[in-house]
């Protein structure tokens, strides 16, 4: 492709709308261009790029053994009725109504559709396993679309769905899955890892997320040092560490704390330590309101408290809201008489003799027990894994590093077959619900992705898988006729060879078309200039590591053929 005949419009300054570095330099290299809030244009350069994923994804899907097909997006709602999701999903779903005035929605994701599908084509255990995929434009109405199209409202993505007979071929469909997700991944030159997640709104009892590594990434995860073990900060499980427990529990006794109403000034008046007091906090699980006990140097992980809960939705309670549901201020709360529904964090249920608060203004409770003083209604992993928690898996020592999510894996079993009625005649002709998984990668998230991972000072680093065009020349003598033959030459041979090759044929200035090539992050650039004159030489940049060789026109061919054809196969 030539440079003069390619609409690639490049940016010299950053947008005002620009908020990270892949949203920043995708608009600047001529990517995207926004049409309207979290909704952008992909030009020619950005979709080549989302173009090379999308094979990626296809080639390896397909050798995986899914098919693909097409859903609309477009779809009825009653069919979302039929799984409930068209009141809990919430308001990222857009909802609609046509001119027969037939309620609609714009599909997020298609796990009705794809489970109409099933019920009405596939009949029988042998038709089965079966997965079916599809690659396409989604919508979500994101509240506050953002960075570009790392969270977007719409946005292009690749989902599948598997049926099978029982759990345990359900099994082996999700590690059909999970490794090609870990073969797509690494195709697209990411550095990524797989971690353990929570299902969120699509459902299921497992599910893992592909995250790329990268600084500017929105979710924090944690992993461990010594193995293999990853989790988001929501699903991490803590491991519960054995607690020495005094032999004899305390009476409990009343003791004033005036205007002492934070954690620190608590503990520094009574002469303890944090992790001997336990804090109260107040909850609206599903508008009703929740005491969860944690341990006061601790904070409760709201997935994990929604999980034990079975709501549908969890989200803390305001002041006022606090002293309505138990007519006690801010500070004193405690679990010791208050009339509200509480669960604990297994660590609170493994102390005796801890303070807590004695829902009166001034005052807290020494030597309260669990069991003897109040009860709860659960139990359970309710806090956020910290840094000095041991591996739940080795033991090991824990970090945290920050990931972009890329892709999505979840064991999804019978939910969406049982509420729909899909049903197979198993070899007894009995009448048996699918068994589902279903898979989801965000094929335009992951070129951002890529960038967030893969850029400098003066542009982006296209992994050569991602690349738009793999070779960049750079003819620095319009109007000189050697030069300018000597471009065209070395064009047509690295085309011939199988390369995909922009020619900058443009009449600017040098400087204007190195910065260019440097912003667009082409992984190789050759620049025709006068040293081919006095040398018969071109000069190879490497986009990535800067090394510059001076080769003839047929080692240069014959360097980048063998240099991107093994970058391409790894």
């Amino acid at each position: 492709m030539r440079y003069s005949k390619t609409l690639l419009p490049t940016l010299k300054e950053t947008p005002a709308e620009a908020e990270i570095v892949s949203h920043r330099l995708m608009l600047r290299a001529g990517c995207i261009r926004k049409l309207t809030a979290g909704i952008y244009t992909y030009m020619p350069f950005g979709l080549a790029a989302i173009r090379k994923v999308e094979n990626i994804v296809r080639e390896e899907m397909n050798l995986a053994g899914a098919q693909e097909l097409l859903m609309p997006m477009v779809q009825p709602a009653d069919l979302w009725r039929e799984t409930g999701r068209y009141e809990k999903y919430g308001p990222e779903l857009l909802r609609f109504h046509d001119r027969h005035d037939r309620e609609s929605c714009l599909g997020p994701t298609h796990e009705e559709v794809i489970t109409d599908i099933a019920r009405k084509e596939l009949h029988s255990y042998r038709n089965l396993p079966m997965n079916l995929y599809q690659i396409q434009t989604k919508f979500r109405d994101e509240i506050r679309p953002r960075f570009g199209l790392m969270r977007g409202r719409e946005f292009i993505m690749k989902d599948a769905y598997s049926f099978d007979v029982d759990d345990e071929a359900a099994g082996i469909s999700y590690m059909k899955m999970y490794e090609a997700y870990k073969r797509i991944f690494t195709r697209c030159g990411l550095s990524f890892r797989a971690v353990q997640a929570d299902s969120g709104a699509i459902g299921g009892s497992f599910s893992h997320e592909f995250m790329v590594l990268a600084k500017t990434g929105e979710d924090t995860i944690v992993v461990c040092k010594e193995c293999e073990y990853a989790a988001n900060m929501e699903k991490a499980v803590v491991k519960l560490v054995k607690i020495e427990r005094p032999e004899v529990l305390g009476d409990m006794e009343k003791v004033e704390t005036p205007g002492k109403r934070k954690v620190d000034t608590v503990c520094e008046f009574l002469g303890i330590e944090a992790k001997q007091l336990v804090k109260t906090l107040v909850f609206k699980a599903d508008g009703k309101i929740v005491a969860a006990l944690v341990r006061a140097d601790r904070e409760v992980e709201e997935v994990k408290l929604k999980n034990l809960l079975g709501a549908a939705d969890v989200e803390m309670a305001d002041e006022q809201e606090v002293f309505d549901a138990t007519g006690v201020p801010t500070g004193y709360l405690g679990p010791v008489g208050i009339a509200v529904r509480m669960v604990a964090d297994q660590e609170v249920a493994a102390m005796q003799n801890f303070y807590a608060g004695a829902n009166e203004k001034n005052f807290h409770l020494k030597n309260v027990n669990l069991g003897r003083d109040f009860q709860v209604e659960a139990v359970g992993d309710l806090r956020q894994i910290t840094t000095s928690d041991p591996c739940p898996e080795c033991g090991g020592q824990l970090e945290t590093t920050e990931g972009i999510e890329v892709g999505h894996v979840f064991k999804l079993g019978t939910g969406y077959s049982e509420s729909m009625q899909a049903t197979f005649q198993d070899k007894d002709g009995q009448a048996k619900h699918f068994v589902m998984g279903c898979y989801g990668i965000g094929v335009s998230r992951i070129v951002a992705a890529a960038i967030e991972q893969n850029h400098d000072d003066r542009g982006i680093v296209f992994p050569v898988p991602l690349a738009p065009y793999t070779v960049i020349i750079v003819n620095l003598g319009i109007d000189d006729e050697i030069i300018n033959t000597a471009a065209e030459k070395i064009y047509e041979d690295l085309q011939a060879a199988g390369l995909e090759v922009l020619l900058d044929d443009r009449d600017e200035r040098p400087g204007f078309k190195f910065k260019d090539a440097d912003l667009l992050g082409i992984p190789y650039r050759v620049t025709v200039g006068k040293t081919f004159i006095k040398s018969g030489t071109l000069e190879i940049k490497n986009r990535k590591d800067g090394t510059l060789e001076e080769l003839t026109p047929e080692e240069t061919v014959k360097r980048l053929q063998t240099t991107i054809l093994a970058e391409l196969s790894k």
